[in-house]
């Protein structure tokens, strides 16, 4: 009589589903159908739940801090997760949560992800109107929800960490009836925490409940929804930075500093959402999937901010008394909601002929939003910021904006992966959008409408060659209306738009779970409307990218992950705008260089431990504003754990030095503190 033998599989099942270790093999983002990512002929990056868990990371910023073209150093902020992509924006218009774009309007109402949540993340670097409709240059973050498995879950986590921090999350799944046919996730945690800056708090409160019917092994359908509430509070107060970046004669603001008003200052939102995926296989060539979303968000948001010194002595300008008090001003958006329905049709056949394959899709997306915001501004009292008392008087400001804007959108796309006699791989596509905006202003009863339409094209061709290694290049564009009225037409101006030139190499060794990626890439963005010295709008403005991004995760030998990233980026500068001024200058503080190195080695015995560093150059911040040049920082992260039985525990330290630094993005007005040394301990129980 022989054991039982365990036979465990080393790939994800799908280019959705968990990720044993680091390196996923599989993606949708790049191509909405499940294609080996070495096949896919654009630069993209999977961050797994492993890695996520390992890192002590909860949010998209912790989860992305060694990846390859991703900026985040710009300050600690409770709010939101200020993220760029080849130095461009990627919150704006809207992360992506399963193949389907969090839309926001530029306001205040950013929806945030949970990273306890996501069973992936990935980002596809480079524009990607073709399969997603108006976007921006640099690229997307999607967000892979857990969903319901076939084997039972059951997991329950308690973390403490300084800043009072206490959090308790938990993670069921398995199937509901014998057959497996019916399976069920529920995924959740609560979070009460103060932060580095005084009267700030951070809570939250997740809760993503799932559902997987599959009558047959043709046919799914997987119902997700989410919530979550989130009360952050204001860290981020827009320093001077004539006494945060440089030393005043009073030297530094200390990081803990409070310049709004305690019971005044708050961010509070709540979202939610429900939608589900479908999909049907008819045959071994045809299979149609309809993805939908329905999701509402609101955010109170007040907040009192720093606007620089108050001038007491203007005779002497070294005068410690003008580096003392500054001046305030008061910004409320309240209410802002919004409502988004997404929906996506896809049809997909796949045909072979010989050697060749041919993998069709063709979709009809649709988006619809609407966003109501009003939004106050004025001036507030001012504060010895060395020594500050509050409970000041103030009178709230008069709206200075109210208004409806509803945003519409329809496209439909083509695209066609082509692979001939299992060495080359070519996509092609195209996709055609109809965008609508309509504005409603509250305050003056005006309405305005602009719609545009839009051509949007990618093709690429990758060999792979039978010793893993995977050469590719491509060509991909973008597009993103402007609200921004015409002074001379009275009309909107032409949508912003983006190209991209990107050729690279991959290298995954047959037998093993390393990867390797390279990537140089040519990026440019036009229609960017400019404003000359007299305010007057113009849409002149270009911005050109240019650089290289290494990425490597590999084990050495066994037990041992190693994950490296280097992004070099000589040129992200500004080629064309109405002001000459800003000729050669950078719109989005982009370093030139950023490497991060992270490792982790799991002893025989259940210890674990790991080391990262991560390096960002320096900058002038944005539009190479800032009154000094922002000077590189290296932070170092770490891990030390031990798994036994049903129980792993886990202690992360991120900035374990507790380095002061100020985020790259500092102008002539106003800086914010990096996050400072942090500390949490994890215990998580499974059965």
């Amino acid at each position: 009589m022989l054991p039982a033998v365990t036979v465990s599989a080393d790939s994800e099942d799908s280019g959705t589903g968990h990720v044993n270790g680091y390196v996923a093999k599989r993606s949708t983002t790049g191509s909405k159908t499940d294609t080996p990512i070495i096949e896919t002929p654009q630069s993209i990056s999977v961050i797994t739940a492993d890695q996520i868990s390992t890192m002590g990371a909860s949010r998209l910023t912790d989860a992305l801090a060694y990846t390859a073209g991703v900026k985040n150093f710009d300050g600690y902020d409770s709010r939101y997760d200020w993220l760029t992509l080849r130095g461009f924006d990627a919150y704006s218009p809207g992360f992506y949560l399963d193949g389907m774009q969090m839309r926001n309007n530029a306001g205040y109402s950013v929806w945030r992800l949970e990273g306890y949540g996501a069973e992936r993340i990935e980002v596809l670097r480079g524009p990607s109107s073709v399969l997603y409709g108006q976007g921006g240059p640099g690229g997307m973050i999607n967000v892979v929800s857990k969903r319901p498995t076939a084997e039972p879950l059951r997991e329950i986590q308690v973390q403490v960490g300084n800043h009072s921090q206490r959090q308790v999350a938990f993670d069921f799944s398995g199937p509901i009836d014998a057959e497996g046919k019916l399976l069920y996730r529920l995924t959740g945690l609560g979070l009460d925490s103060n932060t580095q800056v005084n009267y700030v708090g951070d809570k939250r409160q997740f809760l993503a409940p799932s559902l997987t019917w599959r009558p047959s092994g043709d046919t799914s359908l997987t119902v997700l929804a989410h919530y979550a509430k989130v009360n952050a509070g204001n860290s981020y107060g827009f320093l001077p930075p004539q006494a945060s970046l440089l030393s005043s004669p009073n030297g530094r603001i200390p990081t803990s500093t409070f310049v709004g008003e305690p019971g005044f200052d708050r961010f509070k939102q709540n979202q939610w959402d429900i939608g589900y995926l479908f999909e049907h296989r008819f045959n071994d060539t045809w299979t149609v999937r309809q993805n939908a979303r329905y999701g509402q968000i609101k955010t109170d948001y007040r907040q009192i901010y720093a606007n620089g010194f108050v001038t007491n002595n203007p005779d002497d300008p070294a005068d410690p008394s003008n580096f003392r008090t500054i001046n305030r001003s008061v910004f409320a958006s309240s209410p802002e909601q919004g409502k988004v329905f997404n929906l996506d049709n896809q049809v997909q056949a796949k045909v072979r002929a010989g050697d060749w394959q041919h993998t069709v899709l063709l979709g009809v997306d649709y988006q619809r939003s609407v966003f109501d915001q009003v939004m106050y501004y004025g001036e507030a009292p001012t504060l010895d910021v060395f020594a500050p008392v509050y409970g000041q008087s103030f009178t709230m400001p008069d709206p200075n904006v109210s208004a409806r804007v509803k945003l519409v959108q329809t496209g439909i796309y083509l695209q066609d992966q082509i692979k001939w006699n299992d060495r080359w791989v070519a996509t092609f596509g195209g996709r055609y959008d109809r965008a609508t905006v309509a504005t409603d202003n509250h305050l003056d009863e005006s309405t305005s409408r602009q719609s545009d339409h839009k051509f949007s094209g990618r093709a690429g061709l990758v060999y792979l060659a039978p010793n893993g290694l995977a050469p590719y290049v491509s060509y991909s564009e973008s597009f993103s209306p402007s609200t921004t009225l015409n002074p001379e037409t009275k009309q909107p101006f032409k949508p912003e738009t983006g190209k991209q030139y990107e050729a690279g190499l991959r290298y995954q060794p047959p037998g093993t779970k390393d990867s390797y990626s390279a990537a140089i890439f040519d990026l440019r963005r036009k229609n960017i409307v400019t404003f000359d010295t007299d305010a007057t709008a113009r849409q002149t403005g270009e911005v050109r990218v240019r650089g290289l991004e290494l990425e490597a995760t590999f084990q050495p030998i066994s037990r041992l992950n190693v994950i490296l990233a280097y992004s070099w980026t000589p040129s992200a500068k500004i080629t064309a705008d109405s002001n000459p001024k800003k000729l050669g200058k950078q719109l989005i503080a982009t370093p030139r260089n950023q490497l991060s190195a992270w490792t982790d080695y799991r002893f025989s015995n259940g210890v674990k431990v790991g080391l990262g560093a991560r390096f960002v150059g320096a900058t002038h911040g944005g539009n190479s504003s800032s009154p000094a040049k922002i000077p590189s920082v290296t932070l170092f992260d770490a891990m030390l754990g031990y798994d036994f039985e049903r129980w792993s525990l886990a202690l992360n330290a991120r900035n374990l030095t507790d380095r002061i630094y100020v985020g790259r993005s500092c102008d002539t007005y106003s800086c914010g503190y990096g996050e400072r040394r942090k500390l949490i301990a994890t215990a998580t129980y499974r059965w």
